[in-house]
């Protein structure tokens, strides 16, 4: 009797069935994020997406940005949690669209990992499509490769790229900040998606497992660390409604901390000193810094300390900026004042990211109470 024939790709270690039954599962989550822009449903070779709203745009700007969520999803991998890494993808991606004053209007994403677990991966997919639905941006598409041998059966990495588009005589940036403008900072929600190799290598010199209960916090180390990033993209783009041309420049807080983010957005020449006093950083940054017996200014160019974006606003508008942000649910509060007067001696941040503009330094001391 001949044997069943076999499925070579199987054998290599790839499941087909696997990848299908995910589609399947995450069907419902992604088209939830389309609109009637959206053609073609899910599955496709490519999303489809009707451009004919551009039309009433005067000069039509598309802005595009692409990320990943980094090391920390070795955490969730740790402790079988997937369902906020989209949400953390989504804050990465789209967030930085909005720095230059567009509105998202689609994204796409990529899951390779060592073994398709299709519960796992709708997890991930299900995550980013409630992000893309709370920042107003369609995920058009997207891809999961599984790749064995090149990623244990429990690994996987995520990454998601956006676009948007913004009227050419609107975009924000540091052309149009002057001085005297007062600079907002809004408060994150914890870590977001940075600095995480510093926060394993943390963890585990400490010999905390992420299974662990984390004492300050009443929740294991895992659902800590897990905390997903703010979401800053519709608030900011009502503020800049709202307000109007008074929104001069926006800065997405990530890799490199405050002071080299702020620098990017601001024109050369220009300079900043960012109060430490006029908040408290987080309990989960206290608390890790702590344990690495190390000082929270060690850490200010790897981590957030409780600022996800700033804002760099017509000083008139400080107010009314600060109580529509608030209305959104995100705590904002002056930091510091642009001057492009002589400035002080002593060192400052400057040059970030390739962009030679402004001059930005913390100085002070943090606040000990809550903000």
């Amino acid at each position: 009797m001949a044997a069943s024939p076999t499925n070579p790709y199987a054998e290599a270690g790839v499941d087909t069935a696997a990848g299908d039954l995910a589609v399947e599962l995450m069907k419902s989550s992604v088209r939830a994020t389309h609109g009637p822009e959206v053609l073609g449903g899910v599955g496709g070779f490519a999303g489809l997406f009707d451009a004919s709203a551009l039309l009433s745009y005067r000069k039509p700007l598309l802005a595009t940005s692409t990320d990943g969520v980094g090391t920390k999803v070795a955490i969730a991998q740790a402790i079988d949690k997937h369902d906020t890494i989209g949400q953390d993808l989504v804050g990465m991606v789209v967030d930085d669209i909005v720095v230059v004053g567009a509105k998202p209007l689609f994204m796409t994403d990529y899951i390779a990992c060592g073994k398709v677990v299709p519960e796992r991966i709708a997890d991930i997919v299900r995550g980013i499509a409630d992000g893309a639905k709370a920042t107003g941006t369609a995920l058009v598409g997207g891809e999961t490769a599984e790749h064995p041998g090149l990623l244990g059966p429990r690994d996987y990495d995520v990454a998601g790229a956006a676009t948007g588009i913004v009227e050419a005589d609107a975009v924000l940036g540091a052309e149009r900040v002057e001085n005297g403008d007062v600079v907002l900072a809004l408060g994150s929600s914890g870590l977001h998606s940075n600095g995480y190799s510093l926060v394993r290598h943390i963890v585990a010199g400490a010999g905390i497992g992420y299974g662990d209960n984390a004492a300050d916090f009443g929740t294991t180390w895992g659902e800590v660390l897990l905390e997903p990033t703010r979401l800053y993209t519709l608030p900011l783009l009502r503020l800049i409604e709202t307000i109007g041309g008074a929104v001069h420049a926006l800065s997405h807080v990530t890799g490199g901390g405050i002071a080299a983010n702020l620098a990017r957005v601001l024109p050369v020449g220009s300079w900043a000193e960012v109060d430490r006093s006029t908040w408290s950083p987080s309990p989960v940054f206290r608390v890790l810094s702590d344990i690495a017996g190390s000082t929270l200014e060690s850490a200010e160019g790897t981590w957030n300390l409780g600022i996800g974006f700033l804002a760099v606003v017509d000083a008139g508008q400080k107010d009314a900026a600060i109580s529509a942000l608030a209305g959104d649910g995100i705590p904002a509060w002056q930091v510091a004042t642009v001057s492009t007067g002589a400035r002080p001696a002593g060192e400052f941040e400057q040059g970030a990211k390739g962009v030679d503009g402004g001059a930005v330094r913390l100085v002070g001391a943090y606040a000990d109470g809550a903000k």
